[in-house]
């Protein structure tokens, strides 16, 4: 078994399984457990949505759509991504409807990258971005925002490719960002923009939590730079339809026409029902984000006066629904050691923030997509490990 293990891509042998996966599940066994761990809507689809759902199953909407996806549902987002965020994209040929944005992450980065090239990516971040860009036979570069509060400047890009160069083929960005919540005012996206525009390369911008910007409203740096930029968003975190599993992969026509080979031959098409619920989440469901919206600026206003109180400290997270808190000095500040302490002694489960690459150490990540009742059990929680956990009571 072990000769023929020895036999499969030899990228596989660089990845790990997802660490927040494998934490939550471990976690999971234990009794009793309060959870602050994935990036999970609390909330249900919206009926409206359900039903159309529903009704696509009742009228046979059940064969394969168009792989790029159904043109009524690339109309809709089309009309969606203007309204919102002042974005221009033809829908016959600049929109691809994927698996959910992970999928679209996939195809982008595997439809974009020769063996050899770099990535960069700014720290702390979802890790997704990182396994595809190895199996890809490429290299991870890693920008450590922590120093700026998490805010990615045109002077640290500027020194990442100083180093390394002509071989740096993309740049990812993810903002609203997991696990931080920091998002980019208007004029630090322009400025973004500006510096990006000097450099031959790709900006891979996942703004799959765009709805979710509660001071102000989300700017996108594909209105700034759409001749460079691949844009992700989706239906998954604004809607609640996380089970839907249905993204968008924006850009350039004659990029899109050939990214959708990688889509195609990896999946053929997706769903076509959830297409149809989709469609009614960018039609009548356009603002379906903002009641959710306004209950999460709720939770994370409750969390972040909380974890001040006893000693965290942690930007204040204007978009998705994360806060990334700093562990308080005089307790563990190992992040999985910390987590794994908390869980075992108190029973509340938070994602450490190792997880997110450089600058995520001494961290640790709090989903406020939970309800006000279990937030509230999971602060009694935490505060009671806080007080009685300092550090001359760890071994």
């Amino acid at each position: 078994m072990n000769k023929r293990k020895n036999l499969l891509n030899q990228q596989l042998s660089l990845l790990q399984s997802s660490s927040i996966l494998k934490f939550d599940a471990e976690v999971s066994l234990i009794p009793g457990m309060t959870k602050l761990t994935l990036g999970e809507p609390d909330f249900n689809t919206p009926e409206h949505i359900k039903l159309a759902g529903m009704n696509a199953i009742e009228e046979n909407h059940t064969h394969y759509a168009p792989t790029a996806g159904e043109l009524p549902l690339r109309q809709a987002a089309a009309i969606f991504l203007k309204e919102k965020y002042d974005l221009d994209y033809k829908p016959d040929s600049e929109i691809l409807v994927t698996a959910g944005a992970t999928e679209a992450i996939y195809v982008a980065l595997f439809g974009l990258l020769n063996p050899g090239e770099k990535v960069l990516i700014p720290t702390p971040i979802y890790p997704g971005y990182i396994p595809v860009t190895i199996l890809s036979r490429c290299t991870p570069i890693f920008i450590d925002t922590s120093s700026n509060h998490f805010v990615l400047s045109p002077e640290m890009i500027q020194e990442a490719i100083l180093e390394h160069g002509e071989s740096i083929k993309a740049i990812v960005l993810n903002y609203p960002n997991n696990p931080t919540g920091v998002t980019y005012t208007r004029d630090e996206v322009v400025n973004l923009a500006n510096e990006l525009k000097k450099h031959d390369l790709f900006v891979l911008s996942d703004e799959i939590y765009s709805e979710l910007t509660y001071s102000g409203s989300h700017v996108s740096i594909a209105k700034y730079l759409p001749e460079q930029t691949l844009l992700i968003n989706g239906v998954s975190k604004s809607h609640a339809m996380t089970g839907w599993r249905i993204g968008l992969l924006c850009g350039p026509a004659e990029i899109i026409q050939e990214i959708n080979k990688v889509h195609q031959f990896l999946i053929t098409s997706t769903a076509t029902m959830s297409q149809k619920a989709a469609l009614a989440a960018f039609t009548d469901g356009i603002n379906d984000a903002q009641l959710m919206k306004n209950e999460y600026l709720k939770r994370r206003d409750y969390v972040y006066e909380r974890i001040q109180k006893i000693g965290f400290t942690c930007p204040k997270p204007n978009g998705a629904f994360y806060l990334f808190a700093k562990i308080p000095e005089g307790y563990i500040q190992d992040s999985m050691s910390f987590c794994v302490d908390l869980a075992q002694k108190n029973k509340v489960a938070l994602i450490p923030g190792d997880s997110f690459g450089p600058g995520g150490e001494g961290y640790v990540r709090i989903s406020y997509a939970a309800s006000m009742k279990t937030l509230i059990t999971a602060m009694e929680k935490l505060t009671n490990y806080i007080e009685n956990n300092k550090k001359t009571d760890i071994v």
